[in-house]
């Protein structure tokens, strides 16, 4: 990850503050990257980490597509590395809201980008 970029730097600042056992300060940062993004690629890094913490099934699931949206819309080199895991995380939110048949096709879709959905 680029940390010269503020938003990006926030996110990593943000999962210090997490692996620390400060949860309410890294949403406080990963918001604040929300804020700062500069273009898709932030917001979809941003979206990510949000949705990562969202404790309401229903605005993780809301998160975690508006991380793949803006994955969509980034350049591509940028957000290869890891879309495979976006269609992971979306699967299984909605598996938690009880949309199976959703939560398949996003696991289809991770599976095609090299990442298997590991059940619980």
């Amino acid at each position: 990850m680029d940390l010269s970029r503020r938003s990006i730097a926030l996110c990593v600042e943000g999962t210090q503050a997490e692996c620390q056992g400060r949860v309410d300060d890294a949403r406080r940062l990963y918001r604040r990257s929300w804020d700062e993004a500069v273009d898709d690629y932030d917001r979809t890094v941003a979206a990510h980490y949000i949705a990562h913490l969202e404790t309401d099934p229903a605005e993780q699931l809301r998160w975690n597509q508006v991380a793949l949206d803006h994955a969509g819309s980034a350049e591509e080199t940028s957000v290869a590395p890891f879309i495979g895991s976006l269609y992971v995380n979306l699967g299984r939110s909605f598996e938690i809201i009880g949309d199976t048949t959703q939560a398949r096709h996003h696991y289809v879709l991770a599976a095609e980008h090299s990442v298997v959905h590991q059940p619980e």
